[in-house]
């Protein structure tokens, strides 16, 4: 009863002190709700820090494609998988500055660039930093995803004008060893701490679908929820199953599994922009729209994310015209966040 009642209270956001101290029994708590309960008192703490009907529009970019060394389960860039996917070296600065603009022109107030590294060289970070420069100067949000990161390596994207670092949990502490055995959850956390060092903001989330328990999913939001600084941006991806990785026959997720992720992401971290992320195509508009009342106000725009597809535009507009939904401006998210900085 005592753990029921603080759910209830500081769940609906009834104060204004966000929490770093999340327990496991309260998170899986959240998860046993009846789901029109869960639901509602996701949507009143959104309501709390966000414009109820605005979705921000990020586009992702794959600046490096394939022949990465990690053996990520999940991933079809691993060199250790055949998937048939072509690698690709460095895509040019013209190229990158191409597609920044296309977004920008499509309604994206966030480009995004990922490369397939385990840990970027020096003379890597450079070239990105450039990219960053060129991306900052069209007006857009910039965010990189690079692997590991070494403090020097973060000082400098910093120095560029980086504003965002992309670098996931992917899943809970105990069940990480079953997706991933060349680098550590402790490493992944290293990278934070020197990407919060160097003054960059942080956009870190995971994979659910990927065959782990509830309480695996109560462990993964937990350790997001409990870092010292809840990340700016959370993207929650839905596993795609690619041929060639060894999670190619993962069944599917149900659709109302999902919703409830994206409803306890909302609550334990109220500032955060939580975003729907990988596996978006094969979702439902239903699925979709019981994610947004359930606080997800991010959605990664265009036809693909690295190398998998997403929704293609029209789809995405049809949507947001059914549901009301509009999109939030570079002006809004910059005013938004100049009051809720934590």
């Amino acid at each position: 009863m005592q753990v029921e009642a603080r759910v209830s209270n500081e769940a609906l956001g009834c104060n204004d002190d966000l929490r770093h101290d999340w327990a496991s029994d309260e998170i899986a708590a959240l998860f046993a709700l009846p789901f029109n309960d869960l639901i509602f008192r996701a949507q009143s703490v959104h309501r709390r820090h966000f414009e109820p009907n605005t979705v921000q529009l990020s586009t992702l970019l794959s600046i490096k494609t394939g022949a990465c060394p990690e053996d990520c389960a999940y991933c079809p860039q691993s060199a250790r998988f055949n998937t048939g996917l072509k690698s690709e070296p460095l895509l040019p600065l013209d190229e990158v500055k191409r597609a920044a603009l296309d977004a920008k022109a499509n309604g994206a107030t966030r480009f995004c660039m990922g490369a397939a590294w385990r840990a970027p060289k020096d003379r890597d970070i450079e070239k990105v930093a450039e990219m960053v420069r060129e991306v900052k100067a069209l007006g857009l949000e910039t965010c990189v995803t690079l692997g590991m990161l070494k403090p020097n390596q973060a000082q400098n994207l910093a120095e560029a004008g980086l504003d965002y670092y992309n670098h996931n949990l992917d899943t809970a502490p105990e069940y990480y060893p079953e997706i991933i055995s060349t680098r550590t959850f402790d490493d992944r956390l290293e990278t934070l701490r020197n990407v919060r060092d160097a003054g960059l903001k942080v956009c870190c989330g995971g994979i659910v679908g990927m065959g782990e328990s509830e309480v695996d999913r109560v462990e993964f939001l937990r350790a997001l929820a409990n870092l010292p600084q809840h990340p700016e941006s959370v993207p929650i991806n839905e596993l795609v199953a690619v041929e060639g990785t060894p999670l190619a026959d993962a069944p599917p997720l149900d659709g109302l599994a999902f919703v409830r992720v994206i409803a306890v992401a909302r609550i334990l971290m109220p500032r955060s922009y939580v975003r729907l992320s990988a596996g978006r195509t094969r979702m439902s508009d239903e699925v979709q729209a019981l994610s947004f009342f359930a606080g997800a106000n991010s959605i990664f725009y265009g036809e693909r994310l690295l190398t998998t597809q997403n929704p293609q535009n029209e789809r995405d507009r049809a949507l947001f015209a059914r549901l009301g939904i509009r999109p939030e401006t570079r002006a809004t998210a910059e005013i938004r966040a100049d009051a809720t900085t934590q």
